[in-house]
């Protein structure tokens, strides 16, 4: 087991390396570059139709496809709102300092062009299975757009697997420690509810999904950006120098302050990007899986919403975890993961910080297993068809329960780089595709009738 762990740990240390991390970016910028800077441009135009799915009934709504485009987004932001946001940044900046926040912010830029694509060959190239489904997703437009029915199998593969690990048994576990450590509820019985509680949602399909992520994702979000805000406001002198601070440590390695060694501007890249993918999961593929369900009139009408799952996720969340760290000198304490988060808000809001970030810890991860439920569910239909979707659900579910009860580091390891592998075939097929979603770009943007809220 001790070879087999250490071969996975080498295999992990690649899909989440700097080499990878290079090509994801890189694609990230070239897309960006091909579809004129999307990013910049038309981010206004994807905001206006999620209030608009907010404030009145979409125009999208009698067209085809299974949940609505705000349904989508939620489901999505559901997948990428984890503990990535809490854990994952804390982890990023104890590791690269605070000028990881830096290079998050760039590789979440590159990425909302990266995304957009995605979300758009994923309605382009999606289908109405056996069963009367909608499904669709990176492994159809690999295989239908790219040509390469092969790429798109393996893509699934990783992506059913990666579902079982880090959208799910990782999850459950990290919820029944926080439940166990801030609440002192066992972990059993945390599992016992968890589970119950995600079955009773991913039974129901994506039409369920949606309808519970569209309520729970905003509700979920606001909460914790308002706790992020008495922190940064109440210290609101510091923040030009927590900026300040962000952008010197991204370039010279070092932090001002005391009790943090210093990391090299390597580390701060390289912490910062990973850390930003790994939280917003833009090139690796999974957000496609629900935004080809969606209804709307274009895909890249679809593409304009998911390209803002990005700045929601990254840019707004991410940041606001972060600021609440470095605002707070919160760094000294050695502090790291979901531990240096809660240190930040305990500092500013006494007793109630600790239960904030773990009760945002609870919800991040729970809205991240339905949401990783349909996106495991969907891989295996590509692979298996529809018959084999629920005895899928099945095993999901039971091993929800398994993961909070045992910790698995096999599991965790494994599916940590099966996640990570899945942007191999999907950003070959965005690659391969980028001239087709660059006519998709210009045919949607150059039409006034499109564009219409």
């Amino acid at each position: 087991m001790t070879a087999i762990m250490n071969i996975l740990t080498i295999i992990d240390d690649f899909v989440w390396g700097p080499p990878m991390l290079i090509i994801l970016a890189g694609t990230g910028l070239f897309l960006t570059i091909r579809l004129g800077f999307p990013q910049f441009k038309h981010s206004g135009h994807g905001w206006k139709l999620i209030f608009s799915g907010l404030t009145k009934k979409d125009k999208s709504e009698d067209e085809a496809g299974e949940i609505t485009p705000f349904q989508a987004l939620t489901t999505t932001l559901a997948a990428t709102v984890g503990n990535g946001n809490i854990a994952g940044v804390a982890t990023a900046i104890a590791s690269g300092g605070p000028g990881a926040v830096l290079w998050m912010w760039v590789i979440a830029l590159v990425g909302m062009a990266t995304k957009l694509t995605e979300a758009t060959l994923g309605v382009k190239y999606r289908i109405k299975d056996k069963d009367g489904a909608m499904a669709g997703g990176s492994m159809y437009f690999i295989e239908k757009g790219a040509g390469q029915k092969w790429l798109g199998w393996i893509f699934a593969l990783f992506g059913a697997l990666a579902a079982f690990g880090i959208g799910d048994m990782v999850q459950t576990n990290s919820m029944a420690l926080v439940g166990n450590s801030v609440f002192g509820i066992p972990q059993i019985v945390t599992g016992i509810v968890l589970t119950i509680l995600i079955w009773l949602v991913v039974i129901g399909g994506i039409k369920r999904i949606g309808e519970v992520t569209e309520k729970l994702v905003p509700f979920m979000a606001i909460f914790y950006i308002i706790g992020a805000l008495i922190i940064i406001i109440s210290r609101i002198d510091m923040l030009p120098w927590a900026i300040g601070e962000i952008f010197r440590s991204a370039f010279s390695g070092k932090a001002a302050f005391g009790g943090f060694a210093g990391a090299t501007v390597a580390q701060a890249m390289r912490f910062g990007v990973a850390r930003g993918i790994f939280s917003n999961e833009a090139g690796l593929g999974s957000g496609s899986i629900a935004n080809a369900v969606a209804k709307t009139k274009h895909p890249v009408r679809q593409g304009s919403i998911a390209m803002i799952d990005v700045m929601i996720d990254t840019l707004i969340v991410c940041s606001m975890t972060a600021l609440a760290i470095i605002m707070t000198d919160s760094l000294q304490t050695g502090y790291t993961s979901t531990q240096l988060t809660a240190h930040a808000f305990s500092t500013v809001l006494g007793g109630i910080g600790g239960p904030i970030v773990a009760l945002g810890s609870l919800l991040f991860g729970y809205s991240t297993v339905i949401a990783w439920a349909y996106y495991g569910q969907q891989c295996t239909r590509f692979i298996m068809g529809p018959a084999f979707v629920k005895g899928y659900l099945w095993i999901f579910v039971i091993l929800a329960f398994l993961g909070s009860v045992v910790e698995v580091p096999f599991v965790w390891l494994l599916t940590d780089a099966l996640n990570g592998a899945m942007a191999i075939p999907n950003l070959i097929g965005l690659l391969l595709l980028s001239g087709v979603m660059a006519e998709q770009v210009k045919e949607y943007f150059s039409n006034p009738e499109m564009l219409k809220v």
